[in-house]
């Protein structure tokens, strides 16, 4: 069974960091891509960041760039979401999501319609 596993969450004051993982079971994600999504409450999903089956590429949304890395460890068939100088207005439910098999390498899109997995969710909180 294909599952998506994220943690890492929790809560955390303005400024500081978490690092959110995406771990993969039943398959690997060698040819995957893989997005990081997030909803708060009484808003639309929204994309954050993804990366490649190859882990060359990456994309970020305009509000987190130059502040959230991602990263993926095929070794450990998982994949992070490094968040540093949060804000408040970063607090939500982050999910991770997987696009594939992949039989050609290709740039990812952080649109979820894209994606055909999709793990449970981890809240993260930002508040002091």
């Amino acid at each position: 069974q294909l599952q998506l596993v994220e943690s890492g969450g929790g809560l955390v004051q303005p400024g500081g960091s978490l690092r959110l993982s995406c771990a993969a079971s039943g398959f690997t994600l060698d040819y995957y891509s893989i997005g990081w999504f997030r909803q708060a409450p009484g808003k639309e999903r929204e994309g954050v960041s993804c990366i490649d089956s190859r882990g060359g590429s990456t994309n970020y949304a305009d509000s987190v760039k130059g502040r959230f890395t991602i990263s993926r460890d095929n070794a450990k068939n998982t994949v992070y979401l490094q968040m540093n100088s949060l804000k408040p207005e970063d607090a939500a439910v982050y999910y991770c999501a997987a696009e594939g098999p992949l039989l050609l390498h290709k740039l990812c899109v952080v649109i979820g319609g894209k994606y055909d997995y999709w793990g449970q969710g981890t809240q993260v909180n930002v508040s002091s």
